[in-house]
């Protein structure tokens, strides 16, 4: 498997990185609720996370309700969450900034 699952030791450390970031309670992937002042500033993030998760071809849950994003990351073919979530997570902070 070249995509480890990370044991919650591991999780937890990288959360502590992550602003806002949160493992679900089975452990098995991490969520984030992002806010924009807008619609078009919410759409605007998810075009930026989708074009890098496609770039990494790692891609996201998420729902949108008008300025809001939920997300949740994991890698369903690792049972849980990878350094792929994790790098995903960073880039989507930035693309959020």
């Amino acid at each position: 498997m070249s995509n480890p699952k990370l044991d919650a030791g591991a999780i937890a450390e990288a959360l502590k990185d992550l602003a806002d970031w949160t493992a679900r309670d089975d452990g098995n992937a991490i969520t984030k609720s992002f806010k924009f002042k807008n619609f078009r500033r919410a759409f605007a993030f998810m075009t930026e996370a989708a074009l890098t998760a496609e770039k990494m071809n790692h891609h996201p849950e998420w729902f949108n309700v008008y300025n809001r994003v939920e997300v949740t990351l994991t890698t369903h073919d690792s049972g849980g969450v990878t350094e792929l979530d994790l790098k995903l997570a960073t880039a989507m902070d930035k693309a959020a900034a």
